[in-house]
């Protein structure tokens, strides 16, 4: 029996140009729909067209400098100007909204360079585009929600560290510290830029996504942003609000179950496989039982009206530059004693130095624990991070017991404190 003959790679190429330009008409039909506008120029006709016209002269130019290809680019951008023109004479929309006239403008010239972009470029980059054009087309009411709530000081501290990620980090040397063994100054800033990163993801979603989240979800989000922060602004409101009291315990639980989460991703990310691996059973199996405490009071919590206010993390961003070098100094502090007590005080003066650092911030300390080459064993280093966390979480018991004056937050405290007997149980038996 024959075979049939293979679909030439010239016609697949064509085809999926031409689908997709019909799928970026069909959008920009359906955006204009849902904002009452007429249909106008770029139909899903014109685009379809538009996108084929592309593809064709690609095809038929040859090599550079494409002469086809731009006279045809050169005479869509008339086109469009003109358009453009003679809207710009038509009555103001009620709304005032002139900006949605630029959009089929933009959504053509991308259906023009569509055809090129399935012949030349990788399929993910064709979908990551038409996927990011689909999204800023389908969720204007929510992307424009999300503009006005986000002050400008949120973009200035963004486009900083932007700055001082993209452009700062490569320029630092992979040169060593003086003094701190295998801790370079590229090595302090990658942890300052994951640790941030990572921070400012739960400090967005708690701030701009979920503002007026429940209690429980303010100590999931809590716990990715600092989880001793959560801890602290649950147990004072469960003081004065009855219907935060009811959830605080479970909340305060579960912002510390996410503290293990995102202690273990950050470990991941910076590149410290091998800890990451032997710290993932004593980590998951201290989730396991945070979880499974906080769904116990969770159940048990009795019903409740709402509560009168929602309750905020406080306006600390994770973003602000001097949060970010505070952090890059205690690092580079913590390496610098942790050095010294390895040096003359052993395995023994690294696990008080941990339970220490533990009452304070346990993030840049353990960083620079995993960074830096000590005079201490690979265990030692595990059992070092299982006692910080441990006597971090005996921090939070505190502060969940005496901020809010709850018999209800004592199962929740009394949780957090046997974790620390469990965490130095483990702790030991590595060694």
């Amino acid at each position: 029996m024959p075979s049939l003959p293979a679909i030439p790679s010239a016609l697949t190429a064509f085809a999926i140009t031409v689908v997709l330009s019909f799928v970026l008409g069909l959008e920009l039909h359906g955006y204009r729909r849902s904002q009452g506008e007429g249909i106008g120029f770029g139909t899903t006709r014109t685009l379809t067209l538009v996108g084929a016209t592309g593809y064709v002269l690609w095809l038929l130019d040859g090599p550079a400098p494409r002469g086809l290809y731009l006279a045809g680019l050169a005479a869509l951008v008339i086109w469009l100007g003109i358009n453009l023109a003679q809207r710009g004479r038509q009555p103001e929309p009620p709304t005032g909204d002139n900006g949605s006239a630029l959009l089929p403008a933009i959504i053509a010239l991308l259906a023009y360079a569509l055809g090129p972009m399935v012949l030349t470029q990788p399929d993910w980059l064709v979908a990551a585009v038409l996927i990011v054009a689909i999204l800023m087309l389908a969720e204007k009411p929510m992307i424009r929600r999300f503009s006005d709530a986000v002050p400008i000081s949120e973009g200035v501290t963004l486009a900083k560290f932007l700055i001082l990620a993209g452009l700062v980090l490569p320029l630092l040397p992979d040169t060593q510290i003086p003094g701190l063994v295998d801790i370079t100054y590229a090595k302090v800033w990658l942890a300052v830029v994951v640790i941030s990163a990572i921070s400012y993801l739960g400090y967005l979603a708690h701030t701009y996504f979920f503002p007026r989240a429940g209690t429980l979800l303010t100590g999931a989000l809590g716990g990715v942003y600092s989880s001793t922060a959560a801890t602290v602004v649950l147990a004072r409101q469960a003081r004065t609000d009855a219907a935060v009291a009811a959830q605080a315990p479970a909340a305060v639980t579960l912002a510390t179950a996410m503290m293990y989460v995102r202690l273990w991703i950050v470990i991941v990310a910076l590149g410290h496989w091998a800890e990451a691996i032997r710290l993932a059973l004593p980590f998951g199996l201290l989730l396991a039982g945070t979880l499974a405490v906080t769904y116990w009071l969770w159940r048990r919590a009795p019903a409740a009206t709402p509560a009168t206010k929602a309750a905020r993390l406080g306006p600390s961003n994770p973003l602000d530059l001097p949060v970010a070098f505070l952090f890059a100094a205690l690092f580079v502090l913590f390496a610098a004693i942790t050095v010294f007590v390895t040096q003359h005080f052993g395995a023994g003066g690294l696990r008080v130095l941990s339970f220490m650092v533990g009452l304070t911030d346990i993030d840049p300390f353990v960083l620079a624990l995993l960074a830096g080459h000590f005079d201490v064993t690979e265990a030692n280093i595990i059992s070092a991070i299982l006692i910080a966390t441990a006597s971090n979480n005996l921090l939070k018991a505190g502060y969940a017991a005496a901020l809010s004056r709850q018999r209800s937050m004592w199962p929740a405290a009394a949780w957090l404190a046997l974790t620390l007997l469990l965490s130095l149980v483990w702790a030991y038996g590595v060694n």
